[in-house]
């Protein structure tokens, strides 16, 4: 019988040791914050120049008239600052983490030391993904602007010469934005200064280019722009010979400030979320930045007012030069220049557009190297990709091998299809460390730090304060045990129960966020029938993310300080869960079976190489495992025999001393 129970001890074991393996936590030592494997050789300006030129792109030349004509009108300005107010509240969750883990690896590293091992390969793994499809639709778009420079030469030749006639394949091999990936992947090989510089320049001239369209903007405007009244708009659809909308009203809207209503200054900042993606660059410095806890969060809340800044400006200028249902959605500045009889200045754009798109390719590249090196350093990845040039102190093979998988992206794919993927990968990582955050800060421990006391101390002390501090709370868990009054009225202090409560509570929140945007996406018409049921769920929904972000804000927070820190918490991360995880159910299922074939591939590597290979789970750790079994089997033995003997005096003694061993072990 005892056989058959030990047995069955075995499989079960093995199980929970598979799920430990799933969950570990990476420890991250802050004790020696210069000693790094990399160069730290970057400013805090720097950190801005790489903020600002990976998140304003060419899509501050483009988006804002498409936006403007078929969603907000003039209202886009607007749009533009609810999105920076959404991608705020993203931007300073990674702000507070790169103050508390100054170390390469961006939303990778932040969910590896707060959620988990597994979580933290989902967010590497699809950050790899969404930096790889960015450099090779950034490099493409590159060349097909400087195609249009020529007048589409280029374009023609290679249709004509090198045509291309398989679907999901490109129309024409992209030399040029292939020759371009590997020049800016070789400058990144050379050293991360020198790319600095080369950013720099290309953010600067890129802003000096804005400036001149805002200049130019408010001094050809006219007001009259934001004030076309609605029969103005019905005459120009009846001259057009286009039919009215079913309300009666033009194709082009109402009128006035908001031509499409608030629903469509809404339905713009949806879109226009997607123009602040890039900020997070940032955080995969560092290991590459002097004085990383300071300058990570400057970086990230100094670039993200700067480029708020500058879509602001240049959509009001945009939509004063000329009316907005007259914009054109791919090249609206140019033809707006035409329109206040400014021609020449359309050159000035372009070369503006081409800097935006080398900042921004040189913003997509950069980071992606520095994810791999920090999931190969940790074993996930392959060993190799880890290695360091020691003369130039970058991440030379991830660099390389990386810019050449995006290189043959842009040689060969159409990548429209994929585009969608990057906001998957975006979107989740947002998410997750808004999620981190909520978690960590109702910490009793903060997992990731180690003081700076000598190991003999340390571990006595550890020793000492874990057993006393584990039976403690052991007796007040049995005597106590859950109750309603401690979801409202908790100790003064973090414990282990208030902190377990929270992180269900955040996943349970992460399900409902699911489910309401689900709802309100799908089932809108139902809403707006006035549905029974839906109405129903909607303000169930919506009455239990309520309760849950009131009983996490009860619950008490870790008095641990950082240089900087998320203010309005638990509201802000709560609401950057909400609009990050609506904007990802908005995707369409075609995006998400693409995403699902890249995750397989990613679960492939990950459980046949990377669970055995990580650093938090070495053999050291699986033979002290061993040894606890060992211990456990035979003090569990020496205690049966205790209580057959029925020797009370011994079994009392023996059972503190099981106690203590399975303290220390854990």
């Amino acid at each position: 019988m005892r056989q058959v129970d030990l047995f069955r001890m075995i499989p079960c074991r093995a199980a929970l040791s598979f799920a430990r393996c799933l969950i570990r936590r990476k420890i991250v030592v802050l004790d020696s914050l210069e000693d790094s494997k990399l160069s730290r050789c970057l400013s805090t300006v720097d950190l801005i120049a790489l903020g600002v030129g990976s998140t304003l792109g060419a899509g501050v030349y483009v988006l804002a008239g498409e936006v403007a004509k078929a969603d907000s009108g003039p209202s886009i300005v607007l749009s533009f600052l609810i999105a920076a107010i959404a991608s705020v509240m993203a931007g300073l969750c990674y702000a507070e983490f790169g103050a508390r883990v100054p170390k390469t690896g961006s939303a990778y590293l932040y969910t590896y030391v707060t959620v988990g091992e597994l979580w933290a390969f989902i967010t590497g793994w699809n950050l790899i993904l969404s930096y790889v499809i960015g450099t090779s639709s950034v490099a493409r778009a590159w060349s097909g602007t400087f195609d249009e420079l020529l007048n589409k030469q280029i374009g023609q030749f290679f249709r004509t010469y090198f045509n291309i006639n398989y679907t999901g394949l490109a129309e024409y091999p992209d030399f040029f934005a292939v020759c371009l990936i590997l020049l800016l992947a070789g400058l990144l090989s050379f050293g991360v200064k020198e790319s600095a510089w080369v950013n720099k320049i290309f953010t600067a001239v890129n802003i000096l280019v804005l400036l001149f369209v805002m200049v130019a903007g408010f001094v050809k405007g006219n007001v009259a722009n934001w004030k076309i009244s609605e029969e103005f708009l019905k005459n120009i659809s009846a001259s057009a010979r286009e039919p009215p909308c079913e309300n009666g009203t033009s194709i082009y809207g109402a009128g006035g400030f908001m031509p499409y209503g608030f629903a469509g200054t809404l339905a713009g900042a949806a879109t226009c979320f997607y123009a602040f993606v890039g900020f997070d660059c940032i955080a995969t410095t560092g290991e590459e930045v002097r004085n990383p806890q300071k300058a990570i969060p400057i970086g990230i809340v100094t670039s993200l007012l700067v480029c708020f800044m500058a879509y602001f400006g240049v959509s009001a200028a945009l939509t004063l030069m000329m009316p907005y249902y007259l914009l054109d959605e791919k090249s609206p500045l140019p033809v707006a220049f035409e329109y206040v009889g400014w021609g020449p200045a359309k050159y000035v754009v372009a070369a503006g557009s081409l800097c935006a798109l080398s900042a921004s390719l040189l913003g997509c590249i950069f980071p992606m190297p520095r994810v791999i090196y920090a999931m190969a350093e940790d074993g996930l990845l392959f060993k190799c990709l880890g290695q360091i040039n020691s003369k130039t102190k970058t991440p030379i093979i991830a660099t390389l091998s990386s810019g050449a998988v995006a290189a043959v992206m842009a040689f060969l794919f159409d990548l429209k299809a994929l585009v969608d993927m990057m906001s998957i990968g975006t979107l989740l990582a947002y998410s997750l460390v808004a999620a981190c955050v909520l978690i960590l800060r109702y910490q009793p421990g903060l997992p990731y730090e180690q003081p700076k006391y000598s190991p003999e101390k340390e571990a006595l002390r550890s020793f000492t304060s874990a057993t006393s501090e584990s039976a403690t709370q052991a007796i007040m868990l049995q005597g106590q045990g859950f109750s309603l009054r401690s979801l409202f009225s908790p100790s003064a202090l973090p414990t282990p129960q208030s902190s377990s409560l929270v992180s269900f509570l955040v996943g349970f929140l992460a399900f409902l966020v699911l489910g309401l945007s689900i709802l309100t996406t799908y089932g809108v018409h139902a809403i707006a029938s006035l549905e029974a049921w839906s109405l129903a769920l909607l303000v169930l929904f919506v009455v239990l993310f309520i309760v849950i972000v009131l009983i996490i804000w009860r619950q008490p927070q870790n008095q641990h300080k950082v240089a900087f820190m998320v203010p309005f918490l638990p509201f802000l991360p709560a609401f950057s869960i909400l609009v990050n995880i609506y904007l990802m159910v908005q995707l369409s299922a075609e995006t998400w079976i693409r995403f699902s074939i890249w995750m397989a591939l990613g679960f492939l590597i990950y459980f046949t190489y990377g669970i055995r290979h990580s650093l938090e789970g070495n053999s050291r750790d699986e033979d002290d495992d061993e040894d606890a079994y060992s211990d456990d089997m035979n003090t569990a033995t020496e205690e049966k025999s205790a209580i057959q003997a029925n020797d009370h005096h011994e079994r009392n003694l023996s059972v503190p001393f099981i106690f203590h061993e399975k303290t220390s072990e854990c």
